[in-house]
């Protein structure tokens, strides 16, 4: 990797899943997960076009929480260890994320974060696709990505 092209992060950031629809999004820069993880409530599976997919509900904001209803293609269940050491499953999907200037696929795992400050988690996979260094002593370095809904 070149360290020259690769975007420098801090420890917290704003993203944008223009996929879902989420703008605007408080992110939390985890080094230590491998996995990314978005807060995600009322989880259902369905079947579309022969195809699994999930129906959720992201939450938008941090002072005053605002349902969103998303929907995307199920990649897969895997099972995660948690923070707390326990290990649950937890349904995966893929959608694009912006960050500062740039935007790229990633896989979220869909968790209840609803006692987590933060509401997305960005794992070192994410980082490591998107090539990014990760500066922990900064926070919000990059520009709050927006965007058009007609997009």
């Amino acid at each position: 990797m070149n360290q020259s092209t690769s975007l420098i992060v801090g420890l917290n950031e704003w993203i944008s899943l223009p996929e879902l629809g989420v703008i605007g999004q408080r992110c939390k820069i985890d080094t230590g997960a491998t996995t990314s993880s978005l807060h995600a409530t009322d989880i259902k599976v369905f079947t579309r076009n022969n195809l699994k997919w999930v129906r959720f509900t992201a939450y938008l904001g941090t002072l005053v929480q605002r349902g969103h209803n998303c929907e995307a293609p199920l990649v897969s269940i895997k099972n995660i260890k948690s923070s707390n050491g326990l290990t649950q499953s937890r349904y995966v999907i893929r959608t694009l994320l912006t960050l500062g200037t740039l935007s790229w696929p990633v896989e979220f795992t869909l968790a209840c974060r609803k006692s987590m400050q933060y509401r997305v988690l960005l794992g070192s996979k994410a980082l490591i696709d998107g090539q990014l260094l990760v500066n922990p002593a900064l926070s919000y370095i990059q520009p709050k990505p927006i965007f058009s809904l007609s997009h």
